[in-house]
């Protein structure tokens, strides 16, 4: 059995222990909050044991085997660090951190202290994503020419809020860019070119961004987040043989749809069933890297975390986007 620890008590928190329950050998056993008050509300909501009123004294429970962090990510750093400290093994939210270097201080410490440490890229651990990269790989498309992929929300949101509010790393790139930009990197690597363009808010955050990268194989990935405007949230993989169409949200998605090349071809629908929100594929992949003894997962190595938290650094100052 792996006991579980959340460390926030927010929407992604909940959505999180709700897909715990169908986790085999999954129990989650604590709550931590900066309010003891939120966090025995959140513990009664979910049948959860017990209720802290710090980090803290959440990271400092003996008896949990992970800690999930579900705060914004403003604030993944301190509570991260604070449960390796501790030596807890730690799950945290996309994005790891705001930027690489806080990142790379979360990695340290826990290749320091032989602690388990993933990034909460819940799309990377997705069954049916995980079955495109094999079918990429055994030439289902041919040779990505190009991958498409987008993520806009509809809005408008007030300047009080947390996707507006620059002391909250807000903005669409960190929170809905890193997507698409998850993707294209999954499926491509590290691009070689990068362009980007972005109109920023009132506040300094991006609220409409476009990307561009390009590939030393001649691939080119092209993609958007906003949160002006409702976009598809959908996303295509282009090769030379064919493409495979993801529907939304294009990150944990219920089908694909493969389309080959050959004029006779009728297009191949592959669908995946699944309860819950799809929180627990990652949660899965967790439990299975804590049994097999591993400090990281093959899935969202640390190595892939630094890779992309450098890109989005990069990305950030070409668009114009800082933080406190």
């Amino acid at each position: 059995m792996t006991r579980w620890g959340i460390l926030a008590t927010g929407g992604i928190a909940a959505a999180f222990a709700k897909d715990l329950r169908l986790v085999p050998d999954a129990d989650l056993v604590a709550v931590g909050s900066r309010s003891r008050d939120a966090a025995s509300r959140f513990a009664d909501r979910h049948g959860i044991p017990r209720a802290y009123g710090s980090w803290r004294e959440l990271a400092a429970d003996d008896d949990l085997d992970v800690v999930y962090v579900a705060t914004p990510h403003v604030a993944h750093h301190d509570a991260a660090m604070t449960c390796l400290t501790a030596g807890r093994a730690v799950l945290v939210e996309k994005p790891i951190t705001l930027d690489r270097t806080t990142a790379a201080e979360l990695i340290d410490t826990a290749r320091a202290r032989g602690l388990f440490l993933m990034e909460g890229m819940w799309m990377r651990c997705h069954p049916l994503i995980r079955r495109m990269v094999e079918m990429i790989a055994d030439g289902a498309i041919g040779r990505i020419t190009s991958v498409r992929a987008d993520f806009g929300l509809a809005g408008p949101f007030p300047p009080e809020h947390r996707l507006r509010d620059r002391a909250l790393g807000g903005g669409a790139l960190l929170d809905l860019g890193v997507y698409p930009i998850h993707l294209a990197h999954l499926l491509l690597g590290a691009p070689a070119t990068v362009q980007s363009w972005a109109s920023l808010s009132p506040e300094g955050v991006d609220e409409n961004t476009g990307l561009l990268f390009g590939y030393d194989s001649g691939a080119v990935a092209t993609m958007s987040c906003g949160l002006v405007g409702p976009t598809g949230q959908t996303a295509a993989v282009t090769g030379t043989h064919g493409r495979i169409e993801l529907p939304a949200p294009f990150f944990v998605p219920r089908h694909l749809t493969l389309h080959r090349a050959e004029a006779a071809a009728e297009p191949e629908r592959i669908p995946v069933e699944f309860p819950g929100t799809g929180f627990q594929f990652e949660a899965a992949e967790v439990q299975r890297c804590l049994a097999a003894g591993l400090p990281e997962s093959p899935l969202v190595p640390h190595a892939t975390t630094l890779e992309l938290m450098g890109l989005l650094d990069e990305i950030r100052a070409r668009i114009g986007v800082t933080y406190p």
